[in-house]
């Protein structure tokens, strides 16, 4: 019988470098709504209410590198459709670009890029219960978002725009990875998710039931190395956990798969078959 990860896994805090702090900070308050949570001269903490969802390091200079393993995306996921609409009324009152938006059946969802070329995704979950279809096969798939019927569910009386609402957290990581399979064996393998949907190209896991915790593609190429050091990169994500046993289980398995394990302050440390590091940690 697999292995199962904890089913209260979720993702945290995503790190990553960037070329310029206070460009980055003065797009992530002014344009997403984040707020700053911690600062100094060279990094920054952002989140929404108390919750911290986003560390900045600044690499002076950092570059834009497209064919690498690395960050495709991270997920903001705020808590309604209500939510959603007035986000993109601000993000369309900010004149911020936006470079897609979709429905996936069992989301809503908005694409855009940071000064750095960091992909974000914002979006609102459905009911969980919408997630199947009348024979109970999980759906998800990709469909032009109705931006007039979201934008409905403003009405006179809605408080205007106050940035991220507190309840936003990180709903999923998406990552280009050099091998889907290899990725697959590690995350679900090893780790202990379960796929949940893919393709030849990627791959859609999770921890219970959820519709995705991490997408993971190739479509930077197969192959692809990691990015340099002095790119603007994903640094680490986190993946939370509800327990001590929970980590602990987690960890033994990646030690009897040979994977290299290291604690730390924040927790523990590994990387997957692409180079992209993870954090185990306890919620």
């Amino acid at each position: 019988m697999a292995s199962i990860i904890d089913p209260a896994t979720r993702v945290g805090a995503v790190s990553l470098s960037v070329g310029n702090l206070d460009r980055s900070l003065g797009y992530y308050q002014h344009n997403i709504g984040l707020t700053v949570l911690d600062y100094d001269k060279h990094s920054a903490t952002l989140g929404a209410g108390a919750t911290p969802l986003l560390h900045l390091r600044e690499v002076p200079g950092a570059r834009v590198v497209r064919r690498a393993t690395g960050l495709y995306h991270f997920a903001l996921r705020v808590p309604t459709r209500l939510d959603l609409a007035q986000v993109i009324r601000h993000l369309w009152e900010s004149e911020t670009h936006v470079g897609g938006a979709s429905d996936h059946l069992v989301s809503e969802a908005l694409y855009l890029s940071d000064p750095d070329g960091h992909g974000i995704e914002i979006y609102r979950d459905r009911p969980r219960d919408t997630w199947y279809d009348a024979k109970g096969t999980f759906r998800m798939g990709t469909e032009p978002l109705d931006v007039g019927a979201i934008l409905a569910e403003i009405k006179p009386d809605t408080p205007g725009w106050n940035g991220m609402p507190d309840g936003t957290d990180m709903g999923h990581v998406h990552l280009q990875v050099a091998d889907v399979s290899a990725a697959d064996r590690f995350y679900v393998g090893v780790l202990g998710m379960e796929r949940m949907a893919g393709m030849a190209s990627a791959s859609f896991v999770s921890a219970g039931g959820y519709h995705h915790h991490l997408g993971l593609n190739s479509w930077a190429g197969v192959g692809v190395p990691a990015p340099p050091e002095n790119a603007a990169r994903l640094l680490s994500y986190e993946l939370l956990l509800p327990t001590d046993d929970a980590i602990d289980a987690v960890v033994e398995r990646a030690r009897e798969a040979n994977v290299p394990v290291s604690k730390q302050d924040a927790g523990w440390s590994l990387r997957d078959p692409s180079h992209n590091t993870i954090i185990l940690r306890v919620a």
